[in-house]
């Protein structure tokens, strides 16, 4: 998928060779410093290893709307974006301690490694596949998903409740709740509020009337759904559906 903004910045995304996550890249053309026009990064309980030149970082998971700084808003971004309670296993740190965070990478996996992994990806003649190989490399000795959280996220993101997903997984709430914390950043409450916003923009951006998107993507009426985007991103539907 490819878009392109008014202020001159292509936003392209694919599915990756590494299971359940995504590649995406992020190119301005602006001047880095000047951050008119630069929309914000929503909740949508993923977590991200992101390079720019001379630079890789952790995007943690977000529990309200990012606005990127000055110093983000130019340049060239790539990114691995991962699935929901898939980040923790890669990065070797439980998703709490990155909560709302942008984490240099030197600080999870040492000044020494980042170093030689940033030369690498800057050093690259394509610097999407060379990200893309090191995350490959990486999670070649990580293992696959835990089933146990996928089916978590696949029950929350249905719009089951909490408590229904418990029962479906055989754990209570309490254990659930804790199994959480490590593998999304937050507990399931806070997980479904997430995916349920994500639900409720994908049906908006859609032409869907507000009314029917509260109905469709489990709200109970629209004010609650105007209440959850205002707390989470801190504008309202129009304003989110207004620009890119």
């Amino acid at each position: 998928m490819a878009h392109e903004t008014g202020d001159q910045r292509t936003y392209r995304e694919r599915p990756s060779r590494l299971t359940g996550a995504v590649v995406w890249t992020r190119t301005a053309s602006g001047v880095p410093g000047t951050p008119d026009g630069v929309r914000p990064v929503l909740p949508d309980g993923c977590m991200d290893l992101l390079w720019t030149e001379g630079r890789l970082f952790v995007a943690g998971p977000d529990t309200r709307a990012y606005v990127p700084g000055a110093a983000e808003s130019g340049g060239r971004y790539v990114g691995i974006r991962f699935h929901p309670g898939t980040a923790p296993a890669f990065l070797g740190v439980p998703a709490h301690e990155l909560r709302d965070q942008r984490v240099e990478l030197a600080d999870l996996w040492g000044a020494a490694t980042a170093r030689r992994l940033v030369g690498r990806v800057d050093g690259a003649p394509d610097p999407v596949a060379a990200l893309e190989a090191l995350a490959l490399r990486r999670a070649a000795d990580t293992g696959p998903p835990d089933p146990f959280l996928t089916a978590v996220v696949r029950s929350l993101d249905a719009g089951r409740s909490v408590a229904r997903t418990a029962a479906a997984l055989g754990v209570n709430a309490r254990l659930l709740h804790r199994r959480s914390l490590p593998a999304f950043g937050y507990g399931p409450k806070t997980l479904a509020r997430v995916l349920r916003l994500q639900r409720a923009l994908t049906l908006a951006r859609e032409g869907l009337p507000y009314a029917h998107t509260a109905a469709v993507a489990g709200f109970a009426d629209q004010a609650h759904l105007a209440r959850d985007v205002r707390e989470l991103t801190g504008m309202s539907l129009t304003e989110l559906l207004s620009g890119p």
